[in-house]
C-alpha cells in the first residue's frame, strides 16, 4: 500500500482528515475522484471504476448531485484563451456593517471568481480573472473601491502561474493488497 494511502487511513477517521467525510464510501471517492481527473466521463466508464452496473453509479452519482458533494457540471477552460488571462487577488478591509452589500456585489461580478471572508487584518479575500493589468486597476478603483463601506484594498497580481486546480483532496479509496 503506498504511503499515502496509509496515512489517510491510520489519520482520517480521527482527524477529519481534508477529503474524508463519514457519508462516502469507498465507491463513492472513486467515482468523485474519476470526474475530477475526467469531467467528462460517461456512466459506463464511471461504472468501471467504481465496480458497478451503470443503473447503480448513476444512482450513484444523482444522489452525490442531491446531497451537494457534486456542485456542479463545468468546462476546465484556459483563461487566456477565453481573454481573461491576469489573475489577482484584492484584499479588502470593509467597515463594520458593510458586509451584505459586499458580498452581493462579488457574487454578482463576473471578474470574481472567489470571495473568501479571511482571518486576519483582511476581511475579505477576492480573486479575479481580468484582460489584464488595465482592467485589474480599474475593477479596483471603479468597481471595488466605490461600494459602500470599503476602507482599503491590497492587490496582488500573479507573473506566472505554474499550477492552477479545483481538483480537492478526496480521501483514496483503500486498495486490496
Amino acid at each position: 500500500m503506498p504511503v499515502f494511502r496509509q496515512i489517510y487511513k491510520i489519520f482520517i477517521p480521527f482527524a477529519g482528515f481534508a477529503g474524508y467525510s463519514p457519508d462516502m464510501d469507498d465507491i463513492d471517492r472513486n467515482i468523485l475522484l474519476e470526474l475530477q481527473g475526467n469531467g467528462a466521463a460517461g456512466l459506463a466508464e464511471l461504472a468501471k471504476v467504481a465496480g458497478l452496473s451503470v443503473s447503480a453509479t448513476a444512482e450513484r452519482v444523482k444522489r452525490l448531485e442531491e446531497r451537494g458533494t457534486i456542485r456542479g457540471w463545468r468546462a476546465d477552460l484556459e483563461p487566456a484563451a477565453v481573454g481573461c488571462p491576469q489573475l489577482a487577488w484584492v484584499f479588502v478591509m470593509l467597515q463594520s456593517g458593510a458586509e451584505a452589500g459586499f458580498i452581493a456585489a462579488m457574487a454578482e461580478d463576473e471578474a470574481v471568481l472567489e470571495c473568501h471572508a479571511i482571518s486576519g487584518r483582511w476581511s475579505y479575500q477576492v480573486k479575479l480573472r481580468l484582460p489584464d493589468l488595465a482592467a485589474v486597476d480599474s475593477f479596483t478603483n471603479a468597481r471595488l473601491r466605490a461600494l459602500p463601506g470599503v476602507m482599503r484594498t491590497e492587490t496582488l497580481v500573479a507573473l506566472a502561474t505554474h499550477k492552477e486546480s479545483s481538483a480537492l483532496p478526496i480521501a483514496p479509496a483503500d486498495e486490496e493488497e
